[in-house]
């Protein structure tokens, strides 16, 4: 991490929803999701205030030696947004505790506020980190064959 990732940074992230980012999209495999109306699931918002915290704070550590993984996440969706719309994320990170970034976010769509809350990422070394999911992969597949 870099001296220069502090509290109070700001930053502003958009997006346009394409039909791709809808609800029918999330899971295709899902029969009740295929009748769903075809606004953007709150699943690919999750998506996109990782993307827009992501993009913000990647100048501030060792990327991509150094990458972030969300830890939590805590927001509103209140309103739908239909594709053809683009949505912007606004963003502060508030507090920077160890390798731990707490994030506040609101997101409009340019017609409505839908959405305001909190993320929260972890800076991770990434080779460590990729070692370990490999490590539980291995470790899950050789409990899963005996």
């Amino acid at each position: 991490m870099k001296e220069t990732l502090q509290p109070g940074l700001s930053f502003q992230f958009s997006f346009m929803i394409p039909e791709e980012k809808t609800v029918p999209y999330l899971y295709p495999e899902s029969t009740e999701f295929q009748v769903m109306p075809r606004v953007l699931a709150t699943g690919f918002m999750v998506g996109l205030f990782e993307w827009a915290c992501i993009r913000a704070v990647n100048p501030h550590i060792d990327w991509p030696l150094e990458q972030t993984v969300g830890t939590d996440v805590r927001f509103s969706h209140v309103v739908a947004t239909p594709p053809g719309l683009t949505v912007t994320v606004m963003g502060k990170l508030e507090k920077v505790e160890g390798r731990k970034l707490m994030f506040s976010l609101i997101a409009d769509d340019g017609v409505d506020r839908i959405s305001v809350g909190t993320h929260e990422r972890f800076v991770i070394d990434a080779a460590r980190f990729n070692s370990k999911v490999a490590a539980k992969a291995s470790r899950a597949h050789k409990s899963c064959a005996e």
